[in-house]
């Protein structure tokens, strides 16, 4: 399959994103740049999404496998991420993985997905003013961006639950109307507390965040209607990994030592992750990675314990399903940005195109097995999805 080579001022940019594309992205001086021209530069949002790369960093693992690298720049928005990563501000990134099929079909940006970042780790936040998930008729919702599992899910649970999303009108709560609007995560946690929006989903810890605070309360866990679904994905742009694609391979055995470091020991990576990375209290980021499932299946947020959808994962492995499942769903998802891009793809052939799995492959490997990250030996599965 061919790209579709668009201007990077096309289309398929995100509202935002084209705005700043040229611009110094917040967070990051020119000078840093500059500085760090001969180490790998990382860019992150400060999620708990972002663990196995700030874990990494922490616990010194880039430099036991030979990989120079840059103090993590931190960005408060997914557009900001962005354009500092397609302008080449920064090498790596965790995106949102329907972000990175938007970045390279619908902005013709030549990137390449190497590795999940992490799986689950999301959920829907109500106000503590709403009842139920029908509260929000005639209410506004907000998601981190268009391209998001946030969006996705979400509008379908709505769906299923007799709402209907709009965008760029007033909605009918007769009617059963809710607004979606895109927000930085960090904003959501104040707009919902002085009733600017109804609720949200987001990655975490923001949704921990609310329970803490007693502002609002997880209505439903996203892994709890898609299971182990990847939320964000280990994202490079081509010239990267041509260039030293033995520098990606040992960038990718440092990243998922990490994650196996996280699955061994949450409340150690929770309290790495304070350690200047993440500016949420610990509490908070603790809860966000042992959410207790009993607790959790008594108030309704999981319905499938067995899925274990309120856990965030830390595999590196990409499906192929899960891949094709996702442009599939990227279809039926209402977002206020052009769609033209998916006119031309063929859900079955992106995954070939835009992911390269033989990084992540490598690194399991290297690891033992799959086993160790809990991943099938065949590295083949096919997708579970259940929107009720």
């Amino acid at each position: 399959m061919s790209v579709n080579r668009r201007t990077l001022l096309g289309g398929g940019i995100g509202l935002g994103l084209a705005a700043g594309l040229g611009a110094t992205a917040a967070g990051l001086r020119p000078s840093d740049a500059a500085s760090a021209s001969s180490a790998l530069r990382i860019g992150y949002l400060p999620i708990t999404d972002a663990a196995p790369l700030l874990v990494a960093h922490q616990r010194g693992l880039y430099e036991d496998f030979d990989v120079p690298v840059a103090e993590p720049v931190r960005f408060r928005s997914w557009a900001e991420l962005a354009q500092a990563f397609v302008a080449g501000r920064v090498d790596v990134v965790h995106l949102l993985a329907p972000f990175a099929v938007q970045l390279r079909y619908g902005m013709g940006a030549p990137v390449r997905l190497i590795a999940w970042n992490h799986t689950n780790g999301s959920a829907i936040t109500l106000s503590d003013t709403m009842s139920g998930l029908s509260d929000l008729a005639g209410q506004t919702f907000a998601i981190p961006y268009w391209w998001s599992i946030h969006n996705i899910l979400s509008q379908d649970l709505f769906r299923e639950s007799g709402l209907r999303p709009v965008v760029r009108k007033t909605p009918s709560a007769s009617d059963g109307e809710v607004r979606v609007v895109v927000m930085s995560p960090s904003d959501m946690l104040p707009a919902m507390s002085n009733g600017v929006i109804a609720g949200y989903s987001v990655a975490d810890p923001f949704n921990a965040m609310a329970e803490v605070r007693e502002v609002g309360r997880i209505h439903r866990f996203l892994g709890d209607l898609w299971r182990n679904h990847a939320c964000c994905a280990v994202v490079m742009r081509e010239d990267t990994i041509d260039g030293d694609p033995g520098l990606v391979q040992r960038f990718t055995n440092a990243l998922t030592t990490a994650q196996l470091d996280i699955n061994a020991d949450r409340p150690a990576a929770a309290t790495a992750l304070t350690e200047g990375y993440l500016p949420q209290p610990e509490p908070a980021i603790a809860r966000a990675l042992t959410y207790p499932t009993e607790e959790y299946a008594d108030s309704g947020a999981v319905l499938r314990p067995d899925w274990h959808g309120n856990q965030i994962g830390f595999a590196p492995f990409p499906f192929a399903d899960y891949t094709e499942n996702l442009v599939d769903a990227m279809g039926r998802t209402l977002v206020d940005v052009d769609t033209r891009f998916l006119d031309d793809l063929d859900p079955a052939d992106v995954h070939a195109d835009l992911v390269d799995d033989t990084f992540a492959r490598e690194a399991i490997e290297a690891s033992g097995s799959p086993a160790a990250f809990g991943l099938p030996d065949s590295l083949t599965r096919t997708e579970e999805v259940d929107i009720t």
